[in-house]
């Protein structure tokens, strides 16, 4: 059975998932050393540096959405819903906007930044509403 392009479209986000945890962990290491990425961490650690931090709190807000947006492409499939505009232009609408969002807050780009979020958000709503049309 061939994937649907939703559920292409959850693969990317998910492989955007990898990259985020990538991202964010090579900043991290970056900052405090691969010593400490080896070792226990156990003790104090300082807080993350500016650019950690962003990767960081971007990989979480992708992680706030990314349970609903999956289970939401899950149902659609499987209640037959998948398939029409909604869904379509949903999980587009929410993968590109999760991933220009990403760049927009590693790079502190304010306000856009926002604008971007809610395109992905918007996408992520439109795929809840197929369930219901």
């Amino acid at each position: 059975m061939d994937m649907t392009p939703e559920f292409i479209m959850l693969a990317f986000t998910l492989i955007l998932a990898l990259v985020q945890i990538g991202w964010a962990a090579s900043a991290r290491t970056a900052e405090l050393g691969l010593k400490w990425n080896a070792g226990a961490r156990d003790g104090e650690v300082p807080p993350p540096g500016r650019m950690a931090g962003r990767l960081i709190r971007a990989q979480a807000n992708l992680f706030e959405t990314l349970p609903i947006f999956a289970a939401a492409v899950i149902m659609a499939h499987v209640a037959g819903k998948d398939g029409g505009p909604l869904t379509l232009w949903g999980t587009h609408l929410y993968l590109f906007g999760r991933v220009i969002y990403l760049p927009l807050y590693a790079f502190g780009v304010a306000y856009v930044r926002s604008l971007v979020w809610g395109v992905s958000f918007v996408g992520l709503v439109m795929v809840i509403a197929a369930l219901f049309v």
